[in-house]
């Protein structure tokens, strides 16, 4: 299973159109995953056609409609028994990687978004979290970024961060908080 992964998008402030990498990486998944901060109904529409099913949260940014369409929390089952968790905001940094392990104690993997930081911090048992960063709103970070995850029936969750500045080049490891 592929899972493309969004997040922190704040479409129409930050325009109203994913960049096209982003919509190839997207139409080459099995699932879409958005992490909040859509900002309106049409971004999440926009989403939806894209053509994958989608499942997203809502975030702090978002409207009123937004809100009311999208849970503040989901989980996803993937391949060989083992889920997604999914929210808008991991909150701080400090504690990250045990806090949300405990709000998600049946997800192998648990994906945020809100700080617009590309980030993965894996466990020794291998629990992760990742931000997938933001495709349209990269704030202080020197890229737009998406990421991937790759759930096989057997083996290891694997995951790819895509530089959007770059047609879809794996993004630099050097750019990927690594906060474990």
């Amino acid at each position: 299973m592929r899972v493309a992964i969004l997040g922190d998008t704040h479409f129409p402030r930050r325009g109203s159109a994913l960049p096209d990498a982003a919509v190839a990486e997207c139409r080459r998944a099995d699932l879409i995953v958005h992490t909040g901060d859509m900002a309106d109904i049409g971004a999440l529409r926009a989403v939806q056609a894209i053509g994958p099913p989608v499942v997203a949260v809502h975030g702090n940014a978002d409207d009123a409609r937004v809100r009311k369409a999208l849970p503040a929390t989901a989980e996803v089952q993937l391949p060989a028994g083992r889920h997604l968790g999914l929210v808008h905001n991991g909150g701080p940094e400090a504690g990250r990687l045990q806090r949300l392990r405990a709000r998600f104690p049946e997800c192998a993997v648990v994906v945020f978004g809100h700080s617009h930081i590309p980030l993965m911090a894996r466990a020794e048992d291998c629990f992760m979290i990742l931000n997938p960063g933001s495709a349209t709103d990269r704030r202080r970070q020197p890229r737009h970024s998406m990421a991937v995850l790759t759930a096989p029936a057997r083996g290891p969750l694997r995951v790819r961060f895509v530089d959007l500045d770059a047609g879809g080049a794996d993004l630099p490891a050097d750019l990927v908080r690594d906060a474990a």
